[in-house]
Formats: structure tokens, sequence, C-alpha cells
């Protein structure tokens, strides 16, 4: 019953919400909408987004280095492509199961390297405390750009969503059903004392992982590799623009401002499945609608589904290969297997 539940909050609700986007997507457009979505696809300069998977594929390379920073500190060396194969298994498995690409991550690293599941754990949730940080910079950063445009396309969004009674009402039913599972989980860990314990315990080792941050010899090289990654993600983003001539003349703020709608709607589903490319098309066009009219809808879904489809391929493609490429030194139960002695 209980990995049950956990099945539907992590994988079949998030998964759920997406496929329903996607038809929300399709269903929403009409024929001439369809038209210029298909004839963008077709007519997209592709040199750009090679490009642009380029630069992601740099961006994973920098997060693999700069995780040593946070291991190091608390007495673990390890090897650059095992950081790398780990990171790449655990974006796969975000694919699926959102969120769980933490917990796989630091499961990789134990089985190549030996290190305490909760020890590295911890040093990715410090990562990700950096990471929110610089999304929350890149959000006021927008924010005041862009201030006009920026509240006006979340008035778009909200009413995209609002607008058919049915979609909002189902929206509304899948909230409040995720906030219930997640009540109910934190009611069970407290009341209950022997799994009160081992969550107590496990929260020891990852306060000992986060606070490797403030102990790495290296501050500046983590925040350095960390302004790096975040440099790419915009940058790799924003050069999609190119390949669509519409798109070309899109200002930087609308760039900016697609990347947060993008960035966000990560975290909502698997991947972003079905609602990456939508959120990013409202944001492109707000910016399009005066030149192309309806057309602009089409247009800004195509180039999101171009980086969306893009960026998650290139995900499953790393992904796959790190599953065969990452060694297995250690057992389950942290002793080095014998044919690695």
């Amino acid at each position: 019953m209980k990995k049950a539940a956990g099945i539907l909050l992590k994988t079949v609700l998030p998964l759920a919400l997406g496929v329903y986007l996607i038809w929300f997507f399709f269903h929403s457009m009409e024929p001439a909408v369809k038209d210029a979505f298909y004839k963008a696809l077709r007519e997209a300069n592709y040199f750009w987004v090679f490009l642009s998977l380029l630069l992601s594929f740099f961006a994973l390379l920098s997060r693999a280095y700069r995780w040593k920073y946070l291991l190091e500190p608390i007495g673990y060396k390890t090897s650059f492509w095992n950081r790398y194969h780990a990171i790449m298994i655990g974006y796969i498995v975000n694919l699926t199961i959102p969120r769980a690409g933490e917990a796989s991550r630091a499961a990789m690293l134990y089985r190549s390297d030996g290190i305490p599941f909760s020890k590295s754990f911890g040093t990715i949730l410090a990562e990700r405390v950096f990471d929110l940080i610089m999304l929350l910079s890149v959000a006021l950063i927008a924010s005041i750009v862009g201030a006009g445009d920026f509240w006006k396309i979340k008035e778009l969004i909200e009413a995209t969503f609002s607008s058919n009674p049915e979609s909002a009402s189902r929206f509304q039913l899948i909230k409040w059903i995720i906030i219930g599972v997640f009540l109910a989980a934190f009611g069970i860990v407290f009341l209950i004392k022997t799994i009160r314990l081992k969550v107590i315990g496990f929260i020891k080792g990852l306060v000992s992982g986060a606070l490797s941050v403030f102990k790495t010899k290296n501050p500046l090289g983590f925040i350095g590799h960390t302004l790096f990654i975040w440099v790419l993600y915009v940058v790799y983003f924003a050069i999609c623009f190119f390949a669509l001539d519409e798109t070309t003349h899109v200002p930087p703020t609308g760039m900016l401002l697609a990347f947060l709608a993008g960035s966000l709607g990560i975290t909502l589903t698997n991947g972003g499945i079905g609602i990456f490319p939508l959120v990013v098309g409202l944001v492109i066009e707000y910016y399009l609608k005066g030149e192309y009219g309806d057309q602009a809808w089409g247009i800004g879904c195509a180039l999101g589904a171009i980086i969306w489809s893009s960026q998650t391929l290139l995900i499953i493609i790393l992904g796959a290969l790190s599953f065969f490429l990452l060694p297995k030194n250690y057992s389950k139960d942290g002793e080095i297997r014998a044919d690695q002695a």
C-alpha cells in the first residue's frame, strides 16, 4: 500500500499531468496555429540547436567537476567520470520519477566509490540550495529588467490555465491530492517512533553533507563553477531563439523570461513533459503577437518543443551510456566487490 502510494505521488500524478498538458497543448490550437507550429519545426535551423546541446554538455561537465568541492571536505576523493556518470543517471531517473534523481545520484556514487548515501546526498542538497539561489537570482533580474512584461506574462499564463473551467478544476484537484499525500507521509514519519529515529539519523548525515559547502578549501572554485553552469544554462536556452527566423528578434528580456518559465515548468512534471513547451510558448507568444497574430502561439510552442525535446534526448542518450559505463566497485553492504579487490 505504501509503495503504491509512493509510486502514485512520485510518478503517476506528474506523468498524468504532463500527458494531460500535451492534450491541452494541441486541443487548444486552431488549425492555422497548428500549421504555424509544424512549419516552424520543419524550417528551423538546427545548427543552433546542436550548438545549444554542446553548451549543455559543457555545463554537465562543470557540474561534475563542481561536486568534488563538496565531497573532499567530508573526506572523500572520487573519479571525475564517476561523478559525471552518477549525475547523468540521476538526470535520466528524474525523467521518470521527479526529484528521485538526487537519490539515484547518491546511490550510484555509493556503488562506484563506496561513499555513504546520506553523506553524498547531503552534498547534493547543498548544491540544490545554491542552484535555487541562482534560479531566484535569474527571477529577480528578469522581474527587474522586464518588470512590465513579467507581470503581464504571469497574467497570461494564469488566464490560459483558468480560461477553461474543466482544466482549471483538474489542476486544483491534482494540487490538493499532492498536498494531502504529503501531509499523510509527514504524519506517518512523526507518529511511528522507529521510522522517526531512522529519519533523524538520516537527517544528521544530510546536514553533514550540506555543511560541507562551508568547509571547502576552494570556495571561489565552487562559486565560479556555479556561475559558469548557470550562465551556460541561460545561453544554451537563448541561442535556440536563432533557430527560427520569427524568434530571432525576441529581446533578451523575453529570452530570460522564457527561460524562467521553462525552469519553473520542469519542476511540475516528469522532466517538464507537456508543460515546458506550453509555458515557453506563452512567453514567446506575448512578444510575437503583434507581428504574427494567432500564429505566434504555434511558433512559440514549436520553439519550446524544440528546446525541450533536444535537451531531453541528450539526457536520455548520455544517461543510458552512463548506466553502462559507471563502474560497480562496491556491493550493497559497502564491501569492495571481489572482482575489484
